[in-house]
Formats: structure tokens, sequence, C-alpha cells
């Protein structure tokens, strides 16, 4: 059975590049005021499983063609447990903070910090947990359709 919906596919497809712009931004300030990694990442999640519903109505197929849960996973934990070991490295303990400031052409002097690339690994934790959530949701949706 299929359906399509021309209003939730173009809401889709605004709400997904937006929400993906805003999920950066959460990440980006997240080490400095609330938000963080984990907010950035439901923030994405959500979008994809927006997004999800809205291919499903037009291909019969969801949006994890985009995104692979496992690799994406495996890299946000090695990501994270990295950022935690290279304060070892640094002569410091286990997950003790780096602050490098960088210049950047666009965006000006900006200060990047460890629990960034902390951040970045638990985003991508979150984003491939909900897109494994969504697959293996949709894939016993696809069978029940057989």
């Amino acid at each position: 059975m299929s359906w399509y919906s021309p209003i939730l596919d173009v809401a889709a497809n605004v709400v997904l590049r937006t929400g993906i712009v805003f999920a950066l931004y959460l990440l980006y300030a997240g080490h400095n005021a609330p938000g963080g990694g984990f907010i950035a990442g439901l923030v994405a999640g959500a979008c994809l499983v927006l997004d999800h519903i809205a291919l499903r109505s037009r291909e019969g197929r969801g949006s994890l063609h985009r995104v692979t849960p496992r690799p994406l996973l495996g890299w946000g934990l090695a990501i994270a447990v990295g950022v935690g070991v290279a304060g070892w490295a640094w002569g410091g303990g286990f997950f003790d903070q780096a602050v490098v400031s960088v210049t950047l052409p666009v965006l000006g002097t900006m200060k990047l910090t460890s629990a960034l690339g902390f951040d970045i690994g638990v985003f991508a934790v979150v984003v491939g947990l909900v897109a494994a959530l969504l697959d293996s949701l949709g894939s016993a949706w696809d069978e029940d359709l057989r």
C-alpha cells in the first residue's frame, strides 16, 4: 500500500535542511551554552524521522539509504573515546580538556575545545541509533506489506 502527501513532502524537505543546520549550531554552541552533542543528535534524529516518513510516502522506502547506522555508531563511539584517551596523550587525565584558537576565513577566530570532539562523537552515536531504530522498525513494516 502506497500513499503520497505533497504537503508532508515539502514540509519534510524544509524541516530537514533547517533542522540539520540548527543541530549543527547546537553541536558547536553546546560546550559553552545549553545544547551539545546529545541534544543536536536528537534534533537531527527527529528530522530523520520526518524525512523517513515523507520519503516512505513518496518512494515506498525510508531515508535510511542516506544514513548507514552501524558505521556512524562505531565512528561516533571511537571519536568520543578517542577524545578521552587524548587527554592522557597531552599529559593530563582521561577527558582533560584542551583549548585551541583557530582563525577561519569566513568565521574569524574560533575557540575549539576537546569537548567539541566529544560532542561530535555523541552526536554521531545518537543519529546512528535513531537511524538504526528506524531501520529496524521500517523493516518490520516492509515485511508486513509483502
